[in-house]
This record gives C-alpha cells, sequence and structure tokens, in this order.
C-alpha cells in the first residue's frame, strides 16, 4: 500500500487511484472527508485518509464499479462526482499510430480537450503529446488549479497523457502541469486547444464541438473555379484588430459579427474577391500581429468564441468573398505557457540554436524532422480548411524554412547531410502539407510568401515543385516600389525596374502584393512613398495602382492602401477612415473598386495572368520616355485590351503606338478622370487604329496620354463607316 504522495507512482496514477480489487484510492489534497455514495446519493463507504490528501475505501466487490461516486467535502463546500480512474483510455491504438507517424489530420478532434459521453458519463477527455515528462497533470478552474488533484495516464509508445475528467464542460479552463525530464515544473497552455482565454491571460478552454450549420454549399461547389490560375483573384489584406476598433476597452477588437457586418460589405462593395486575414490563432503579443502564434488551432479570443469565426466564413462565401489565412509553420514564441520545452526537452524546437533559435525574430524553429511535429501543423492546416471552411492559406516565411543559413552568418548554421544550405526537411514538409491539403480540401489554395529564386515554389509536387498555387511576387513589389518612388525625372534610366518582372513574370503563378509590410516601421505609407506635390503623389498612386491592375498576375492589396491611408499603418489603431470626406482620397477608393471590378470583368485581364501568351510588349520606355504599353489577351473569346502607362507628369498628345489590329479602341478606365481626383485627360471615348506598320506591328494609333496616368483600351472590332 502507498502511504504518501509519491511522484514514482503519480507518473503511474491508475496503478493507484481508482478500484482495485475491492479497494478504492482517491488523492484529494485538502479534503475534509471522503465517501462513496450510490447513484441516489446514499453513503456506501467512508474513505480514510491513508497520506497527505490520499483517501482509501473499501467497496463490495460484487457491486460494478460503476455504482459509486466520490463525495468530497472541502471547506464551505460539497462536490459529487464520478471518480476519474475508474475509466478506461479513451485513445485508441489507430489515434496513437497516427499522430506518431505524423499523419493524423484530426488530433484536435480526438487529442487536446474534447467534451463527450465516455463509458456512460458526460465530462471531457484530455490528452497531450509529452513523451519526456515525468508527470502531467490536468489543472483547472474544475479542480483549483492543483497538479495533485488529476494526474494523467501514459501511453506509453506514444509519449501521449490522457484521462477522462467525468463533469468537465465546455467554458473550463484548465492546463497542463508538466513535470519535465529536467525535473522542472511547467504550466503548459495546450497545444491542441481550440479556444483560449483573451490574452494576457493563457489558459486554454475546453471548447464545445465544431457544430455550425454551415449556408455555403453553392460557394464550396464553385470554389475551385474561383481559384484556379485562370481566375481573377484580389485579395483585400486586413489585421483584423484595426480595421475598425469598436469603442470599448482593448485588447478586445471587434467581434466576428461585428466584423461580418461592416468588413465584408465594404469589402464586397470594393469588388475584391477575397479577404485576407493576417494570424488570427491566438497570440500573447499583439504587437507581433499574429505572426508569432502559440495556439495552432484556436482563433483568437480578441474576437469572441471561434463559433463566430465560423459565421464570419459563412457569410463571407455567402456574400461571394474567400477568405485567406495567414498561417505561420516556422516559428513560435518563447512563451513560458507555450511550446518551448515543453517536456523538459526541445520537444517542438531543435535543441541545437544554430538551428533552433531565429536571430531576426528571437522564436524558436520548430524541428520539422520530428514527424508529431510535421503532423501537427499540417493537422493545424487541415483544421482551418475543413472545420472553418477557409479558402486558403497564405504560408507566411517560407524563405526562412527553404535555407538553413537564413539570415545567419557564416558559422552559425548547420549543413544538410548533403553539405548544402537547404532545409531538406523543410522542403519535404511543405510538400507534404500541399499534398494532404490538395487531396482533403478540394478548391482550396496556398500561397506562398518566398522572397528568393527557389525554383519550382507554384509547380507540383509530382513535378519537383513545392506544390503551392501561388507565390508572393516579392522581387516585383520591391522593384516597382523603387520606381515610383523616384522622381520621374529620372525615372527614364531606370525604366528596368518596371519592366524586369516581365523577365520572369509567367515562371511561377505570381500574387502581386502591396502587403502590410511595406507600411510600417519607417518605410512610409504608400501615398507617401510617392514623391512630389499633393496632386504628383495622388496621381502617381493612381498611375501605379493601374499599372498593378493590368500586370499579369493576382493581385494583393493591404488595407488602407485603397483609399491612400496618409500614416503608416499601426496595429494599436484603427485605419483614418474620416480621410474619405476629402475628394482625393475618395477618388482613390473608387478607382480601386473600378479596377477591382474591370479586372473581374474584362478575361484578358485574368485568363492568362499565369500564360506567357497573353502579354506583349508595345512600347517599353523607348527613348527613355517613361511610356509602358502592353497587351493582354484571352484566348477565352474575351476582347484584348491595350493598357498604356504615362509615368512622367507631361501630358503625351499625339502618341503613336503599334497596334495588332485595325479598329475601335474604347477607353474603359482612365486613372487620371475627373471622378478619381485627377484632370479628366485621356484618349476620349475611343479612338481608331489604321493599318499603318509601326514598331513591328501591323496597324498604329495615336493616343493623348494622361500625365502619370493609365488608359485601359478594349478593342472592340474593325470600325464601321455609317451609312448615308
Amino acid at each position: 500500500m502507498h502511504s504518501t504522495v509519491s511522484p514514482e507512482w503519480l507518473g503511474d496514477p491508475f496503478s493507484v487511484l481508482g478500484p482495485h480489487d475491492g479497494v478504492v484510492r482517491t488523492l484529494q489534497p485538502g479534503a475534509l472527508a471522503v465517501a462513496a455514495v450510490d447513484g441516489e446519493g446514499r453513503e456506501i463507504a467512508r474513505f480514510l485518509e491513508t497520506g497527505p490528501g490520499l483517501f482509501e475505501a473499501e467497496l463490495d466487490p460484487h457491486e460494478p464499479t460503476s455504482a459509486y461516486r466520490l463525495k468530497v467535502e472541502w471547506p464551505g463546500a460539497v462536490e459529487i462526482l464520478a471518480d476519474p480512474y475508474r475509466f478506461g483510455p479513451v485513445l485508441g491504438d489507430l489515434d496513437l499510430h497516427l499522430f506518431n507517424e505524423g499523419r493524423h489530420h484530426q488530433p484536435a478532434q480526438r487529442l487536446g480537450a474534447v467534451p463527450m459521453n465516455h463509458e456512460g458519463e458526460t465530462g471531457t477527455a484530455f490528452s497531450v503529446w509529452a513523451p519526456n515528462a515525468r508527470q502531467v497533470s490536468v489543472i483547472g478552474d474544475f479542480n483549483g488549479w492543483s497538479r495533485l488533484r488529476h494526474p494523467m495516464r501514459l501511453r506509453h509508445g506514444a509519449g501521449i497523457w490522457e484521462i477522462f475528467l467525468p463533469g468537465v464542460q465546455p467554458g473550463a479552463l484548465y492546463k497542463f502541469a508538466v513535470l519535465g525530464a529536467d525535473g522542472a515544473l511547467r504550466e503548459k497552455a495546450d497545444p491542441l486547444a481550440r479556444s483560449t482565454e483573451l490574452p494576457p491571460a493563457t489558459a486554454s478552454v475546453v471548447a464545445p464541438a465544431d457544430d455550425h450549420a454551415w449556408g455555403d454549399a453553392d460557394w464550396m461547389a464553385a470554389r475551385a473555379d474561383r481559384q484556379h490560375a485562370g481566375a481573377p483573384i484580389t485579395i483585400y489584406e486586413v489585421h483584423a484588430a484595426s480595421w475598425k476598433q469598436p469603442w470599448r476597452d482593448w485588447p478586445q477588437a471587434h467581434s466576428w459579427d461585428e466584423l461580418s457586418d461592416q468588413l465584408l460589405p465594404y469589402v464586397a462593395e470594393m469588388g475584391f474577391t477575397h479577404v485576407e486575414l493576417m494570424p488570427i490563432m491566438e497570440h500573447p503579443f499583439g504587437g507581433s500581429w499574429g505572426y508569432q502564434p502559440l495556439s495552432q488551432f484556436a482563433p483568437s479570443a480578441r474576437f469572441g468564441p471561434p463559433d463566430g469565426f465560423a459565421r464570419f466564413v459563412d457569410r463571407a462565401h455567402q456574400a461571394g468573398i474567400g477568405v485567406i489565412l495567414d498561417w505561420v509553420p516556422a516559428h513560435f514564441p518563447e512563451d513560458a505557457h507555450g511550446l518551448a520545452r515543453f517536456d523538459g526537452t526541445a520537444l517542438y524546437e531543435h535543441g541545437d540554436p544554430k538551428e533552433g533559435w531565429h536571430p531576426d525574430w528571437k522564436t524558436l524553429i520548430y524541428n520539422l524532422g520530428r514527424t508529431e511535429v510535421r503532423g501537427f501543423l499540417i493537422a493545424s492546416a487541415v483544421y482551418w480548411l475543413e472545420t472553418f471552411h477557409v479558402d486558403g492559406l497564405r504560408v507566411d516565411a517560407v524563405a526562412s524554412m527553404l535555407y538553413r543559413d537564413y539570415s545567419r552568418p557564416a558559422g552559425a548554421w548547420t549543413p544538410n547531410r548533403h553539405g548544402g544550405r537547404e532545409n531538406l526537411e523543410s522542403v519535404a514538409f511543405l510538400k507534404d502539407l500541399n499534398r494532404v491539403v490538395a487531396e482533403r480540401a478540394p478548391g482550396a489554395i496556398t500561397i506562398a510568401e518566398e522572397s528568393t529564386a527557389w525554383p519550382g515554389v507554384s509547380a507540383s509536387v509530382e513535378a519537383g515543385g513545392l506544390g503551392f498555387d501561388y507565390k508572393w511576387n516579392m522581387g516585383w513589389m520591391n522593384d516597382t516600389l523603387r520606381y515610383f518612388e523616384r522622381d520621374p525625372i529620372h525615372r527614364g534610366w531606370h525604366g528596368g525596374d518596371l519592366g524586369f518582372g516581365l523577365v520572369y513574370a509567367f515562371s511561377e503563378r505570381f500574387v502581386l502584393p502591396l502587403s502590410h509590410d511595406e507600411v510600417v516601421h519607417g518605410k512610409r505609407s504608400l501615398i507617401n512613398k510617392m514623391p512630389g506635390d499633393r496632386w504628383r503623389r495622388f496621381a502617381n498612386l493612381r498611375a501605379y495602382l493601374g499599372f498593378m491592375w493590368g500586370h499579369p498576375g493576382k493581385k494583393l492589396l493591404f488595407m488602407g492602401g485603397e483609399f491612400a491611408q496618409e500614416r503608416e499603418w499601426s496595429h494599436d489603431r484603427q485605419l483614418d477612415w474620416e480621410l474619405l470626406k476629402d475628394p482625393a482620397h475618395d477618388g482613390m477608393r473608387r478607382l480601386v473598386g473600378d479596377l477591382n471590378r474591370l479586372y473581374r470583368e474584362q478575361g484578358a485581364l485574368h485568363h492568362t495572368d499565369a500564360d506567357p501568351r497573353g502579354f506583349q510588349w508595345v512600347a517599353e520606355n523607348a527613348g527613355g520616355d517613361s511610356v509602358f504599353a502592353f497587351l493582354r489577351r484571352s484566348f477565352h473569346g474575351a476582347a484584348p485590351l491595350l493598357v498604356v502607362c504615362n509615368l512622367t507628369p507631361e501630358v503625351r498628345r499625339n502618341y503613336r503606338l503599334g497596334a495588332p489590329h485595325a479598329g475601335v479602341w474604347r477607353e474603359i478606365l482612365n486613372t487620371d478622370a475627373a471622378v478619381y481626383g485627377g484632370g479628366n485627360i485621356g484618349a476620349g471615348d475611343a479612338v481608331r487604329s489604321v493599318p499603318t506598320p509601326w514598331n513591328g506591328w501591323p496597324c498604329a494609333l495615336d493616343l493623348t496620354i494622361p500625365p502619370l496616368g493609365v488608359v485601359f483600351l478594349r478593342y472592340e472590332g474593325p470600325a464601321v463607316e455609317p451609312t448615308a
């Protein structure tokens, strides 16, 4: 008989606690008395305290063990509950096997904290992976946060600790008290928690089953057609906590329902096809913007309960809007309640700082060579896509994952097994991720934030690529921003900055991003990057956006850019919506909305975003005049478009360009239109090209091109002469 609370048997509590050959033992530190009662509440045995907090009683061996409950008297309270140590394991061998192999794609529905009925009792099954721990207990508001009340059972071989606690319901707060291999006791949030406390509180929350009644069947059926390489995709990037802020105390931001009421109609009105949310997975530090998450399965409590996010996505789909999430599988913060040294060892991270420490972000790097960690992250991706019907994941910091020497000097990194700098484990993980996403979430997309020349990012895994659907074109962003930041008088010598992106525009399937990273940390807002006086700055930005929407590739614009936000973005304040009272800012907003509609309606602008046959230069900075013109073509019956850009402040009159066909070219958008705040200079309603060869083209047309302006012209066929 064990007469003391021993760390040895706390590591195997089911060998001592619960019913054993007619003797029942229970650990109730601080209890005044313990009795066994039957289903009617009648006392059937009194327990004796045989050691500190350890109580023991003999029961009738002929009675089933399910016939008793524990009646525990506390100072000022009495509790009656089923004995957790009379229940068998919850997890089956298949769950354990799949988890260890990294192939359990729904662990949050089986592990973590799962409300259920088990052996006739309602409660919550808790489980956690901590293979090197000496002992693990569930602690929470249901047991006074005492690690001695509910030590867990270790499923040997799998390294998973589990226990079923009858009576624990959704909404309960909990953590795991982990006595690590190093002898240190740590209180850890649940890595698989589906709900959390509002930061800065750090407990996990038992979440109810994910049972939202979805109303987006039409969207899901057509999703693949809406997101393929020939579809129009324009993305509005949003930091949900600062888009608009409610008049209540921070850190509570808008609820998901409030965002549904305000954000979704705005996105629809603006003509964006998708909204991309910066990471909403729970993160302890708001200043990380979500890019240092600790709960890979829990929507942040800043926006309310998880079911609110399901309603947000459902309403987005019913409004014709796709939802993309930023997702971070590269690294995680060191917070004590998080994943760092979870079981007293480097479990989720690498042990060697040369592999496990990120010098730029002061974070820990996931050990993707460990199957359980790789499976944990892939399961997170699957969870958002399956449970919340999310349409895509933009995978953050892919470049940092691909290279072992990323942001590291010589001697501060470890080569791969071949002596190279490529991170082979990350490459295998990304390929596996994209393969699983394609299998389990048909029509969903993955987008890589990848800034290097790694080949085949958006090529299929079967073809040797990483398997992403799209890649952010960071080079295009950097080159074009550099061009537009220059005074127009110098642009003639730097036309390559604008044209170089077309050299490789079709080597991947690209998204052209003007993202949050470009309007923070002293980089200035988009409008304040533009040179010149107020008129020139607004005209330049309108021209830049016009060029971007005419350029091959899907589009992404960070919130505020659509109305020329003047101040840099700050996560601590909302956008400066009052600027829309200014006609220049409101004109920019109207332009972006019209560009979105133009892009969706004109097949030539999106059908061949990833097809080199759909683009052809007509003029490329000839003689350093900063005029760029190009054709966009569709091979699906849509009319060709001619996009003409004058990136100087001088009007270009009677400017001759080559054309593929003689006939009428109608102006369908002009960034210098008065409605956008421009001077209303342009080609007019329509111009005619004539069969006069020019610069290698069979026809020519003469245009008036507005200063710092972009004109879109649609070919409408041969001119029809009026009859007498």
